[in-house]
């Protein structure tokens, strides 16, 4: 005899397993499939598997989750996007795209990378420059400035 879970995990393994690589290598290829200014602006978050008419080769919905705004745009380049895709696979298996509406001041789906801190040269060299400035106020608003400067040279 066998637990349950055992049957459940090897059953349920077997099930998801094209599905959670097909998405992975959408996202992969994500840049490549709409291009680079709407590839942060949209994200492929889940396929929808059916039954397909030809027995044993099932279709998919692809759901991809954007602003009203960025949707529609989307929307009409659908086509082209489809083609893209069935290109990554080889084969014509995903026939339909759902777009799913996110608020716009949601975070960005893209992060970006946080720059290196400071070096103390840098900062030495930041506190120098304001050592003449005597209102403290304008001395950490102007330190501030001054850090938020060097760390987009940085980037």
């Amino acid at each position: 005899m066998r637990t349950l879970s055992e049957a459940t995990a090897k059953i349920a393994g077997l099930a998801f397993e094209r599905k959670y690589i097909a998405l992975g290598r959408i996202i992969n290829h994500w840049e490549t499939i709409v291009g680079a200014k709407m590839a942060h602006k949209a994200q492929p978050i889940k396929l929808n598997y059916r039954k397909g008419p030809v027995k044993g080769k099932p279709t998919a919905t692809l759901e991809i989750a954007a602003s009203s705004a960025d949707a529609t745009l989307l929307h009409y380049q659908k086509d082209l996007i489809l083609e893209r895709i069935n290109q990554v696979f080889g084969e014509r298996w995903i026939s339909a795209i759902k777009f799913v509406q996110v608020p716009v001041n949601a975070q960005d789906l893209k992060r970006k990378k946080m720059p290196p801190p400071l070096t103390e040269v840098e900062k030495k060299s930041l506190s120098g420059t304001l050592n003449c400035v005597e209102d403290q106020d304008i001395k950490m608003r102007l330190e501030s400035l001054g850090r938020s400067i060097l760390m987009d040279e940085k980037r």
